[in-house]
């Protein structure tokens, strides 16, 4: 189904959407949230950010009107899509209590049929990740690989992205290659379909939508060019994992950790963390407990606790674990880095903690 593109009218985007909730799909798209792009349910095109655009800084996140009625304008917000897959509290299994003992059942989530509608390039590469985790370890996360297989991808080409997207430098975007269902790209008028998948031509073929044109076609390719060309912020990826490595006891390290607050945002808010932290929760009654799988981060001092006390026990050394693990060891663990390039770490740093500037001081030889 490759190369089968299709083109469709702003006034019948209300038509796809209606499509994909027909299918059974709640359809989980860009809105509007105490100001910021998040990610949440939708029942129509209203409840989308029409006419917004998000300057991104360093530390900084303000929404503005554009004027015009498009609805993609826009970067990546605080949500990811990891909050759908990988829910931030989870129920993993119950013990109750009764008579005859305790009875012990693990808890099976199905996966909802949730149709995830505008997910760019770096999310698609961030779910990739995830899948490498969750998936093609030794030890299978059936939960997620349930919630996975329940989903629908829509995709979206990024036309605006924000000051810190460095997903170029990462091989991720800003144009959508593969792992969608459908990937679109807003037009001046309407919208190009490209179908990546079976399940995507089956949603596609009732609606009877024309193939797209070459002038589309035309205009597509020049929207994700101009995408690639705005984009300013790069990091050196050669040969990083070595070079990062091999400064672990480099000044800098102190440097950023004396502005560093040690919040977890960055890791709250990446689109590829997987660190979690499993407790019991017993009832008032002691007569039930539940074992809740929760997101946690290597940043808390708790998460290297051993025997009674954290290994890493300053912010310097949890900055240096975060930033090495991200985008060195992953390569160990999994062949790749872990950072896609979305900038969300940039952006909600309260101190405007910049990775990519922090990675080419920390790459540099003391003097």
């Amino acid at each position: 189904m490759m190369n089968d593109f299709r083109y469709f009218r702003i006034d019948q985007f209300p038509e796809f959407l209606k499509q994909l909730m027909q299918s059974g799909y709640r359809v989980i798209a860009p809105t509007i949230d105490q100001e910021a792009i998040v990610y949440a349910e939708i029942q129509s095109i209203d409840d989308m950010p029409q006419g917004y655009t998000d300057e991104q800084k360093p530390g900084y996140y303000r929404l503005q009107h554009t004027g015009n009625q498009r609805f993609f304008d826009y970067a990546v917000g605080p949500h990811s899509w990891k909050r759908y897959l990988f829910p931030p509290l989870q129920l993993i299994s119950t013990s109750i209590k009764s008579q005859d003992g305790w009875t012990f059942e693990d808890h099976v989530d199905e996966g909802e049929p949730y149709a995830f509608l505008g997910v760019r390039a770096c999310e698609l590469a961030a779910m990739r990740i995830q899948d490498r985790v969750f998936l093609e370890g030794s030890y299978v996360d059936t939960n997620y690989q349930n919630r996975r297989n329940a989903s629908f991808i829509v995709a979206v080409n990024c036309a605006v992205p924000s000051a810190n997207c460095f997903c170029t430098s990462m091989n991720t975007g800003p144009k959508c290659k593969s792992g969608f269902d459908i990937a679109l790209t807003e037009l001046s008028d309407g919208f190009l379909m490209e179908i990546g998948s079976s399940l995507g031509n089956e949603m596609v073929t009732p609606l009877g939508f024309p193939s797209a044109t070459e002038e589309q076609l035309t205009e597509s390719e020049s929207i994700s060019d101009h995408a690639t060309e705005q984009i300013k912020k790069t990091m050196d990826t050669t040969d990083l994992r070595n070079r990062l490595m091999g400064q672990l006891e480099h000044s800098h390290w102190k440097e950023v950790a004396d502005r560093c607050l040690s919040c977890t945002n960055c890791t709250m808010v990446c689109p590829t963390c997987f660190c979690s932290h499993v407790e019991e929760v017993p009832d008032l009654n002691q007569e039930r407990v539940d074992r809740r799988k929760s997101w946690d981060s290597c940043f808390n001092p708790g998460f290297s606790k051993l025997h009674g006390t954290p290994v890493r026990n300053d912010t310097r050394s949890r900055y240096r674990q975060w930033l090495t693990h991200k985008l060195a060891t992953w390569h160990d663990q999994f062949g790749e880095s872990g950072c896609v390039g979305c900038g969300r770490c940039i952006t909600w740093c309260p101190v405007g903690i910049d990775l990519t500037v922090e990675v080419a001081a920390l790459c540099e030889e003391e003097p």
